[in-house]
């Protein structure tokens, strides 16, 4: 088995749609990237990458590559999961935490869970989300961004 502990964040901008764990949220802000912003699926691609040891996803999917522009970040994440099966892997379990004041997390949590589940390859129970305040305190307490944080456990594939 191996663990990765991924992390993102992003300010929140007038004029771009809000897309958390590949869910659009109808929101008055979306987040700024080169991507989609989708803080939820980066910190999730990032704790699979740090398990398999394949560095992070602005590595892997540079800012400077226009072909990433404005990209679906559920589009990176199936790359990502390719990647770990090449390396003998499946998801054992995901946890994740989304950090902010708004939009309201858990009405849309489910339909993230379902979505995300699909792209891992694995089942909803194995995929956890959560939300969370951060009491008014930091960036996400003044409601200047949002950030996700994701721990993943995988399994070796079994090649019998």
């Amino acid at each position: 088995m191996r663990i990765g502990l991924g992390y993102d964040v992003h300010k929140f901008e007038k004029g771009r749609a809000l897309i958390l764990g590949g869910i659009k949220f109808d929101y008055e802000f979306g987040l700024l990237g080169h991507s989609d912003a989708d803080v939820l699926t980066h910190a999730i691609m990032d704790a699979i990458l740090g398990a398999i040891n394949k560095r992070d996803i602005g590595v892997l999917f540079p800012d400077t590559d226009a072909s990433y522009k404005d990209i679906y970040s559920i589009n990176l994440l199936d790359k990502v999961v390719g990647l770990m099966e090449e390396n003998g892997y499946k998801i054992g379990n995901v946890d994740t935490v989304v950090i902010c004041q708004m939009p309201k997390i858990n009405p849309k949590a489910e339909e993230i869970k379902k979505l995300l589940a699909k792209h891992l390859k694995t089942s909803v129970d194995n995929v956890s989300i959560k939300a969370s305040t951060s009491e008014g305190l930091g960036f996400a307490g003044r409601m200047e961004g949002i950030e996700a944080r994701a721990v993943v456990l995988l399994e070796e594939i079994n090649k019998e």
